[in-house]
């Protein structure tokens, strides 16, 4: 494995879900202006992460992988 897991289950359910949510919102809400692009993007970004169960962020500041 290329990764370590950072981030717990619970966590990751949640990213999975906020992520959803700010890509509908992004693209719903704002359409295809900047700022829509930029939430459809970030929310992508968290879904990722909690599919993944690693969050780079989190890996820079020293957060312990999940055992």
């Amino acid at each position: 494995m290329l990764y370590r897991k950072n981030i717990t289950r619970p966590e990751s359910l949640l990213r999975i879900v906020g992520g959803i949510a700010l890509v509908a919102v992004g693209l719903w809400w704002q359409g295809a202006s900047p700022l829509g692009l930029v939430l459809a993007a970030s929310g992508v970004g968290s879904v990722l992460s909690g599919a993944f169960g690693y969050c780079p962020a989190c890996a820079l500041v020293g957060r312990r992988p999940v055992e």
